[in-house]
């Protein structure tokens, strides 16, 4: 009688909590129960995932108990916290949490990230200079990224991304753009398992330019870049007025969307999707997958947060996980 397959092996998850005084905690408290087919492991202080899901009612089980036993690297607060109330002197515990994540996911220990939402500001107050999860991750891994938002079959990555918009047309050269559609399109194929990806490439100006009359970045920028691109076997189509792109009738026609900053493409994903979109780090050496919103300070210890997002980052990597183990 053949033997029969072997089981996949569950993929460890590490997942952070995020910033404390926010609404990671108790959210990551909400999804410890569930069964994700994957082996979580918590990277955040044991003690303050406990009080804070206690205090939002959000530990599975009556008295609470069911959930203490969850599998977690356990790292103190720098100081106490109140939920909704920042404290500076906390970020650096944000922070330690992230790098134990990253350092786990580059030795092996884990298949993947997942991370809850942090609040940049206060870590900025700190004195730490700190733009996003994803700047963070790529300048401890060393490699260029691509941030990437998915719902459904809506994926949007990112030419730019944590900048002001001021800064945003001097970032956009010939070379960012190549190096970005060539992660994107990469990792869209090894991944997402997408054979040959369709990108549609956003312009940067209204009407992507009107022909040069309102801006001629992509005259002299995104065009030359894509004709590059093409050259080296990418199906890119653009570049595109980004008022129209996002149309269903041409959605149809891409995976993927390459908006040129944050707020041209990810508006309308969130729109479409929010609170269960999926941010996603492409470019890593391990798959990293996070929420698509805020802190949420208004709500945090109140019991009302939704994990939608959350579960659905954590379901995103567990099958980004496989198909790379595989």
């Amino acid at each position: 009688m053949p033997a029969l397959p072997a089981e996949p092996r569950r993929p460890r998850i590490a997942l952070t909590a995020g910033e404390p005084a926010g609404v990671g905690p108790e959210l990551v408290a909400q999804v410890l129960a569930e069964d994700f087919r994957a082996d979580l492991v918590v990277i955040a202080s044991r003690q303050l995932l406990i009080e804070r899901a206690l205090a939002a009612g959000t530990l599975p089980g009556s008295d609470g108990n069911a959930a203490c036993g969850f599998e977690c690297v356990d790292i103190a607060l720098s100081a106490p916290s109140l939920a909704g109330k920042l404290d500076a002197r906390n970020a650096r515990y944000v922070l330690a949490c992230l790098d134990r994540a990253a350092e786990g996911a580059h030795s092996g220990e884990f298949d993947a990230i997942v991370t809850a939402p942090v609040h940049k500001g206060i870590i900025n107050d700190a004195g730490i200079p700190f733009s996003g999860h994803t700047e963070w991750l790529a300048e401890r891994a060393g490699c260029d990224v691509v941030m990437l938002l998915t719902s459904d079959n809506l994926r949007v990555a990112l030419a730019t991304t944590h900048l002001a918009l001021s800064a945003v047309p001097s970032a956009i050269t010939r070379a960012r753009l190549a190096t970005t559609m060539r992660i994107l399109d990469h990792d869209l194929r090894m991944r997402f398992g997408l054979d040959e990806p369709r990108i549609a490439v956003l312009g940067l100006n209204p009407h992507a330019g009107e022909g040069g009359y309102l801006g001629r970045e992509e005259i002299e920028t995104i065009i030359p870049a894509l004709e590059q691109l093409r050259g080296e076997g990418l199906h890119l189509i653009g570049p595109l007025p980004a008022d129209t792109a996002f149309v269903p009738r041409q959605l149809e026609t891409f995976d993927a969307v390459l908006a040129m900053y944050h707020d041209q493409g990810l508006p309308v994903l969130k729109h479409a999707g929010f609170g269960h979109a999926v941010n996603v780090t492409l470019g890593l050496p391990y798959v990293r997958t996070s929420v698509d919103h805020g802190t949420a300070l208004d709500i945090a210890g109140r019991g009302i947060a939704d994990a939608g997002s959350l579960r659905s980052a954590i379901r995103l990597a567990v099958q980004l996980a496989r198909r790379r183990n595989a």
